[in-house]
């Protein structure tokens, strides 16, 4: 990441050099979060099938809440004095969560794939919360334990929600 332009500085007491490794972490982490994002609305708008109201509902909720860490994680960088994305290259050149431009997607994928991208982005996030508690900076640790916390809920819901009776 480019040194911050003056214009863009951030007062904290935090040394910028020691965030900017937590940064760099927590801007792959917001990268995942605009990826899942796209593809828990991709599947929320593609869902078919005898379970479509309960999936479709369950879908829209978790995107919401994904939508909403987003703007969370990126204040968080710009309040340790550093920099986050700007475009959707930025996103595409840091994202760690596979697209899925697929025609079709049957439902029980969809909830299997959300899963496990839902647990990637729990390792980005641990990675983040460690360099953040690296830096000595225990408010990005302290906000990350909640997106953590959130990312492993909806694991757990999309892994109930597939289990057959």
């Amino acid at each position: 990441m480019a040194d911050v332009n003056p214009k863009l500085s951030t007062p904290t007491d935090l040394n910028r050099n020691d965030t900017r490794s937590a940064a760099d972490a927590l801007n792959i982490a917001l990268a995942d979060c605009y990826a899942l994002y796209i593809k828990t609305k991709n599947f929320h708008w593609h869902v078919s099938g005898p379970h479509f109201r309960d999936y479709h509902l369950l879908l829209d909720d978790q995107a919401t809440q994904i939508l909403e860490v987003t703007d969370a994680i990126a204040e968080r960088v710009r309040k340790t004095g550093n920099t986050t994305l700007r475009s959707i290259g930025d996103i595409a050149r840091r994202q760690q969560i596979a697209d899925n431009d697929a025609d079709f997607v049957a439902p029980d994928q969809m909830l299997a794939e959300l899963r496990e991208d839902n647990l990637k982005l729990v390792e980005a996030l641990r990675d983040a919360r460690e360099r953040a508690e690296a830096a000595n900076d225990t408010a990005t640790s302290s906000l990350a334990d909640d997106w953590i916390d959130q990312a492993e809920e909806r694991a757990w819901f999309l892994f109930e929600a597939s289990r057959k009776a």
